[in-house]
């Protein structure tokens, strides 16, 4: 598959103040990932592809350096056992809205991930907006539609969208009633600021 990230802009902690380097490092691994997902055609909704979902997050926080990932090893036991067994909001919670949504436009999928990923409980322990925006470039692009690459012009308003999100619980009648129209207004943000020249080919 000829999609890849050639360029990539990030400025995913606030609009205001730029990462520091190990951060955009370990997001440009990210992407590299999705990549790979992509061109190997992995579905990581899938059973037994799950943990390339954790590798998204584990990726996002410690990179591939082996050192910092021995670092890493109770933080990602911790991640890990909160994925899966998480009553409230873990991958089942997700996968399963996931599979109940297969028909809906990638746009659509990718911003109802996000805001599941995202909304309390959120799935891991740390790293949900960088492995949300990773989460949401692997549907797009196995789409052959543009990853989500966060802008200075587009932040303020991303944030703002996040911070609804964050403040919504997974369980609560909030979600229920309220998460259709968040979901829309992402995936029109996301269509709305697609750049195909982050993918090859375009």
């Amino acid at each position: 598959m000829q999609e890849a990230f050639p360029r990539i802009n990030l400025q995913l902690t606030s609009p205001r103040e730029p990462l520091s380097d190990d951060v955009v490092a370990n997001l440009v691994a990210g992407y590299a990932l999705v990549d790979n997902l992509v061109a190997d055609d992995v579905d990581v909704f899938a059973m037994g592809k799950l943990k390339y979902l954790l590798e998204l997050n584990a990726t996002v926080l410690c990179g591939t350096d082996p050192v910092s990932r021995a670092e890493y090893a109770r933080h990602r036991e911790i991640t890990e056992t909160r994925f899966y067994e998480e009553p409230d909001g873990g991958i089942q919670y997700l996968v399963e809205w996931y599979e109940a949504h297969a028909h809906d436009s990638a746009w659509i999928r990718a911003a109802g991930v996000y805001v599941r990923l995202l909304s309390r409980p959120q799935l891991f322990v740390e790293g949900n907006h960088r492995t949300g925006a990773l989460a949401m470039s692997y549907i797009l692009a196995r789409e052959h539609e543009p990853p989500f690459v966060l802008s200075p012009e587009t932040a303020a308003p991303y944030f703002e969208r996040a911070m609804v999100m964050r403040a919504t619980d997974k369980q609560g009648l909030s979600m229920l009633f309220r998460s259709p129209g968040v979901i829309k207004r992402l995936a029109d943000f996301l269509v709305e600021h697609a750049d195909s020249r982050y993918l090859i080919g375009r």
